[in-house]
């Protein structure tokens, strides 16, 4: 029977494992696998989740019965300490041996720690396993409880340590980031990418020094500041070091193997080290004088060696798949194969909007036929299209700049995900391709999203390849002949739209009649508020009308924030407050402690309410002429306006007045997702029209509407619906687009993605809108008008409602208040404390 040892339990250690079940003959082997740390392997790439709110078990790969249930001896928090090659043994420090015939090295990386005098002192942590985590969190929350702005810095702008950053920033400390480089990110990213990166990041709070060459961390017992080569300080109390990695080798060359100039496992592209019977993988190996700090060349890696053991002719890549997507900090980044133009002859396409923090670049051949590589910056959503274009040598379009800039008014220049061929890689982190999934569907019956994953491992490691699975699910299901039922959720075979037309035609006022009659089960957190939702959009009724069936955010009309407080965010239409309401805002953030905030969408936010205090808030606010801002809801949230002709010597139209008026008009307005609207005086844009799901904006002859645009994680520019239209039509046109929206699209999909999804995209929709090409334009007004006709303030309603008010207590038993709700101090307002 083989004996097989892998030393190292992390995320490549167990891919391992998981591979060689997948493939090796049951009853012919023992499998032992040794990690150092006191738990299974864990996911490190969404490590700073656990800052989040993730538990320790959320990120496990598998609990430590899967070991066991598998035929898998797990050994927990012991370390190996030496390899005897000679006699094929590996001692670890309890003393204990065990045989191998063959072994695997899967010891990964360290935190590299460049040799800087002071290293060593109170306050400087790394950023690699949850116990790092762990301490970084208690000496955060100790810095942060002091209840003024405590500086924090992280040693390095890569990939580890923008992530390391985030978790500084979620810490409440003012965060700083310090790169040696003259940009973030550069082995990702170009000089204008990295500048971008920098001003989006800076935007959200967090300080960057660029070009800095840390000297000395400086302090008695515990650092008190960095002090650099060029003769500035950074005060910090704290400093995380997350400047690369170093790989996990000691044991390699303790026993002799071959090793790179600079460490790391020398590997043939079987992963067989220099000793014949020990493979090294992840992050460990050396292959082809490179680390691969990626979690899908990893994976790859443990394909191989399990395939190399086992007999299987299966080599490595000959040229390793770099390319990366992820979300640092907020902020969208990703970069593919010749990213900076530097392999070959090539004509670069750039795309740059620095007020939407946006950048993207396609370096493509020189004859405009094929795509070499890219990067992405603010909006990655076209990733998994470009990078499958490039790794599958599919022609470029004539106007290769339609793949990054939506020409056609939100359709893509990429086509189905179908005309892909067979072979191409969809999941890069379980290398399954497009012929596999398909398979899975039309061959062994997968219908689900979850029964592919099962069968196929597809979408289990990074989850960036499910828009395209799904895609392609749904895209194989038509083709057999099937019907792709776009399902609301599992207690009910309808869509959101069907739903909506139920309940309209039938006139049903409660959930519990339309699960009775369409439905089965009791529901849940995804059908429960889509009804209420559709409720809201029928019968004008505010969110107290079905509380049973809303989210905690609807039910008490407020925000829920991280520590249980709630958020106070009056409407003030089109960012015009008189002085009078100012001060009173003033005065109740005053009374009751608030933290005020004044948002991008010229509105003030107040943080940090209690429940049982949010009546009595809302109560004196009322009294002063204000109405909920709906900032709770999936609901119309603002329209935004610049001064407009009534201030600026450029603006053309009164952009305030009609703002107010629009605002005014669809306050209220329940939707499938929220709806932010903006009016600009003149193109210079200075409301952000193009940004938001509608957009007006002023010219000689009259007003441009834009539909479609969105903010937030993807942000994309809304298109011209209509041209040079008088502020009447515009209403009208507005009136039927929101509508049009509200009854057809699905839940928590917003305005973009929702035209984007729309057969004939922005034509289509201008032909039903302005041309009424399906004869329902009058249908969709005297809809609307009968929501505008019957708004009610719901914060009013629910402060002259007993009955609602009621609710508004921590205990259903008793008038204490929720005293775990803890505050610190910074820049001179209460903030909630870390956890």
């Amino acid at each position: 029977m083989m004996q097989i040892i892998v030393i190292g339990n992390g995320m490549v250690g167990y891919k391992f494992c998981e591979k060689w079940l997948a493939q090796a003959p049951q009853g012919t082997y023992e499998l032992h696998i040794f990690g150092e740390e006191p738990r299974p392997a864990y996911d490190r790439v969404h490590l700073s989740d656990y800052f989040s709110g993730k538990t320790e078990q959320d990120l496990y790969l598998a609990p430590a019965e899967w070991y066991a249930n598998n035929g898998i001896t797990l050994h927990l928090g012991e370390l190996v300490t030496q390899i005897d090659r000679d006699k094929k043994l590996v001692c670890t420090h309890k003393g204990l041996a065990f045989a191998y015939d063959r072994l695997i090295l899967a010891t990964g990386s360290a935190p590299f720690v460049p040799p800087i005098p002071g290293k060593d002192k109170q306050g400087v942590f790394v950023y690699r396993t949850i116990e790092d985590l762990e301490q970084i969190t208690q000496y955060g929350m100790k810095l942060a409880a002091k209840g003024s702005a405590i500086p924090a810095a992280v040693l390095g702008g890569g990939l580890l340590g923008l992530e390391a950053a985030k978790a500084v920033r979620d810490l409440g400390l003012e965060t700083h980031v310090v790169e040696f480089a003259p940009r973030l990110m550069p082995r990702q990213l170009d000089e204008r990418a990295g500048d971008l990166l920098r001003e989006a990041i800076e935007g959200m709070g967090v300080q960057v020094h660029l070009s800095k060459n840390t000297s000395q961390i400086a302090g008695e017992e515990r650092m008190t500041q960095m002090e650099f080569a060029d003769g500035s300080v950074l005060p910090a109390e704290m400093l995380v070091i997350s400047a690369g990695i170093a790989p996990r080798d000691e044991l390699a060359r303790q026993c002799g193997l071959e090793l790179g100039p600079r460490g790391g496992v020398m590997v043939n592209e079987y992963m067989r080290s220099s000793d014949p019977d020990i493979f090294a993988i992840g992050e460990v190996a050396l292959y082809k004088g490179m680390i691969y700090g990626l979690v899908a060349p990893g994976y790859e890696m443990a394909e191989v060696a399990v395939c190399s053991i086992l007999g299987k002719n299966k080599t490595m890549s000959s040229e390793v798949d770099l390319s990366t997507s992820l979300k640092l900090i907020g902020v969208d980044v990703a970069s593919f194969g010749d990213a900076f133009g530097t392999q070959s002859a090539h004509r670069a396409i750039v795309f740059e909007d620095k007020l939407k923090g946006l950048y993207k670049r396609l370096n493509v051949s020189e004859d405009g036929k094929r795509l070499l590589g890219g990067i992405l910056v603010g909006d990655a959503s076209d990733y998994n299209q470009l990078l499958q274009i490039y790794k599958n040598g599919i022609a470029l379009p004539p106007e290769p700049e339609a793949l990054i800039v939506k020409l056609s008014g939100g359709t893509s220049a990429f086509g189905s995900v179908l005309d892909l061929p067979d072979e191409a890689v969809i999941c890069s982190c379980e290398s399954v391709s497009k012929g596999r999934i398909c398979q899975s569907v039309s061959e062994e019956g997968c219908e689900t999203l979850k029964a592919i994953t099962k069968c196929t491992k597809a979408i289990s490691g990074c989850g960036g390849c499910k828009p395209m699975v799904d895609d392609l699910l749904k895209g194989t299901l038509k083709a057999l002949g099937k019907t792709v039922k776009e399902s609301l959720c599992e207690h009910f075979p309808h869509s959101r739209q069907e739903l909506y037309d139920i309940v309209k035609v039938k006139d049903y006022s409660s959930f519990e009649e339309v699960i009775a009659e369409h439905g089965k089960g009791y529901g849940c957190e995804v059908c429960k508020p889509a009804l209420a939702s559709i409720f809201a959009s029928i019968n004008a009724e505010t969110a107290s009308a079905q509380s049973g069936i809303q989210d905690t955010n609807d039910r008490f009309l407020a925000n829920i924030q991280r520590n249980g407080s709630y958020s106070v965010v009056p409407r003030i239409p089109g960012g015009e407050i008189t002085p009078d309401k100012l001060i009173a805002i003033g005065a109740v953030a005053k009374k009751y402690d608030l933290y005020t905030k004044i948002t991008g969408g010229q509105r003030i936010d107040l943080f940090g309410a209690r429940l049982d205090d949010l009546p009595f808030i809302w109560e004196e606010l009322i009294e002063a002429g204000f109405e909920s801002g709906h900032a709770y809801g999936k609901a119309l949230r603002t329209v935004k306006s610049c001064v407009g002709s009534t201030w600026c010597r450029f603006g053309m139209l009164d952009s305030v007045s009609f703002a107010i008026e629009v605002e005014d008009r669809y306050k209220g307005l329940r939707a499938p997702h929220k709806i932010k609207g903006g009016v600009s005086g003149c193109i210079r844009e200075c409301a952000e029209a193009r940004g938001k799901d509608f957009g007006i904006i002023a010219t000689e002859e009259g007003w441009n509407l834009y539909v479609c645009g969105n903010g937030g994680a993807n942000p994309k520019h809304a298109v011209l619906l209509a041209e040079k239209i008088d502020s009447a039509t515009c209403l009208r046109y507005l009136d039927r687009f929101l509508m049009f929206y509200i009854k057809t699209a699905g839940p928590l999909v917003r305005t973009a993605p929702w035209l984007e999804k729309m057969e004939g995209g922005i034509n289509y929709l201008r032909d039903v809108i302005v041309h009424d090409s399906l004869g329902i334009g009058a249908e969709l007004e005297a809809d609307m008008a009968i929501l505008i006709a019957n708004y009610q303030c719901e914060w009013k309603e629910a402060v002259e409602n007993p009955a609602i008010r009621a609710r508004f207590k921590h205990f259903i038993n008793s008038e204490e208040t929720d005293e775990n709700m803890a505050f610190v101090e910074l820049r001179e307002q209460k903030m909630p404390r870390p956890w």
